[in-house]
């Protein structure tokens, strides 16, 4: 063999030829623009505008600290945190397995043993060594697959992350609504008791009847039912964000059981481009890393269709004294290349290749459907934020027109005017609609956060780096 030949060798040794296809991103087509955005300078209290979003620490958008101390804790406590960040080191380990293969592998071995017949000592020790040329790539395939598992854990980490945030401000949003409601309830059975107070005492001087005292204790006492829903709801929600901060379920409950106010929305939430969702969304970019990982497999898979070349070589030393076993005459050497070839395997390895690049497709439409999907959660919220603002801005003017409605039938039923019955449908009106106002406010927070985990917000740039 020549020195040209020789070199032509060792580049095929080193870089070889990888069989199977190269992985190529996937073309998607998304919309130029959202449905549900608004032009900025529009009357609506709040809108989503295609402006360049900032979505890292989205939830201090609501400049409420208490949510942003129970966000920053979650993501540094939480377990199914701490399960996507085992799950990713598993995939680094993994990579370092396959990677192996592309390095000779040393076997050390030695022993002794005695021959009771005749007695003899022998002594033995050696090193075995092969390497496996990776000429046609089969292993290179397997690394490239295991990097983009790596990326695929990576994107599941952020994926969790953005679940787990979404999850905090969810709970967080629905405590703070059911404290306001438990306060306009109470509000209303205190005003409804009073009502129902008068209702006696104009019972004992004869202006009305029993039945309307009747039916006025029993609107007081219909409101206070819903009291304690709204306390076990309340005491739910703790439990879950205690359970998120990896604590017990009641270790919440003297902070949190303080009353406070909704998380506000911002006036405006930039939401970008439908383009930038594909670069933003972990369970997007997931589901192209798998789709990579699988795409590498159908190399690896169609790598054992060729002869695998390997290079060997043993040292062994026997020796029948301890003193003489690394003497130059004790030892046995031998070296050369081995080819191994499956000629036949009974159409196992080509259908092998075929189930790999069946597996390719289902991850190809797998991430086509996320994508589509992707797109869907995101218009859904979009659509839900902007028409929840009419729907609050209605009820807030049904809790002006009921309130004056309430003042008027109580005027009229102490003139006499009217039946205590227009009192008791004024204060059902009065209460279902400051409830309905209150539950309306989470709406268009929880709207919101719908919107942000939608639009993949909340991951951290250092998900690497773990």
């Amino acid at each position: 063999m020549n020195s040209r030949q020789a070199a032509l060798l060792a580049i095929l040794i080193v870089n070889g030829c990888a069989v199977g296809p190269n992985y190529k991103v996937p073309q998607t087509k998304v919309p130029a623009s959202w449905a549900g955005t608004t032009e900025a300078g529009t009357n609506a209290a709040s809108i989503a505008t295609t402006q360049t979003a900032q979505l890292t620490k989205w939830w201090e958008k609501f400049q409420d600290p208490k949510l942003t101390s129970l966000v920053e804790e979650a993501l540094r406590t939480n377990l199914d945190v701490r399960l996507a960040e085992a799950n990713l080191r598993a995939s680094r380990a993994s990579r370092g397995i396959v990677a192996g293969g592309l390095w000779p592998g040393v076997t050390a071995l030695g022993g002794y043993s005695r021959n009771s017949a005749a007695p003899r000592n022998t002594f033995q020790a050696g090193l075995d060594a092969v390497w496996e040329l990776d000429i046609f790539g089969g292993t290179r395939r397997s690394i490239e697959s295991a990097n983009a598992s790596i990326e695929a854990s990576k994107e599941n980490l952020r994926d969790v992350q953005v679940t787990l945030i979404s999850e905090v401000a969810l709970n967080y949003i629905q405590l703070r609504s059911n404290q306001e409601q438990i306060a306009i309830a109470e509000e209303n059975v205190k005003a409804q008791q009073h009502t129902a107070g008068l209702t006696h005492q104009r019972v004992a001087a004869g202006f009305a009847s029993g039945l309307d005292a009747a039916n006025g204790d029993a609107q007081a006492a219909t409101t206070a039912s819903a009291i304690p829903v709204l306390q076990a709801s309340l005491y739910q929600n703790i439990y879950a964000l205690s359970v998120l901060l990896a604590r017990p379920p009641a270790d919440l409950l003297d902070d949190l059981s303080k009353p406070g106010p909704v998380p506000l929305t911002p006036p405006e939430v930039p939401v970008g481009l439908p383009s930038d969702l594909l670069r933003r969304r972990p369970d997007i970019r997931a589901a192209e890393a798998q789709l990579h990982a699988a795409t590498a497999q159908i190399g690896v898979a169609a790598s054992d269709l060729f002869p695998k070349f390997s290079l060997t070589g043993s040292v062994n030393y026997q020796s029948d004294l301890l003193r003489t076993l690394f003497a130059g005459s004790s030892r046995l050497m031998s070296a050369g290349p081995q080819v191994t070839w499956p000629i036949f395997q009974g159409g196992s390895i080509v259908s092998n290749v075929r189930l790999q690049k069946a597996l390719r497709d289902q991850a190809y439409i797998t991430y086509q459907k996320t994508v589509l999907v992707a797109l869907q959660d995101v218009e859904n919220a979009l659509i839900a934020f902007a028409k929840e603002w009419d729907h609050r801005k209605a009820l807030s003017d049904a809790v002006t027109y009921n309130r004056r409605a309430l003042d008027l039938s109580m005027q009229l039923y102490t003139q006499g005017a009217t039946d205590f019955l227009s009192v008791l449908d004024a204060e059902r009106s009065l209460y279902a609609s400051q409830t309905a106002l209150a539950q309306s406010k989470q709406s268009i927070s929880t709207d919101l956060v719908a919107l942000y985990k939608a639009l993949g917000g909340g991951w951290q740039d250092n998900a690497s780096d773990k």
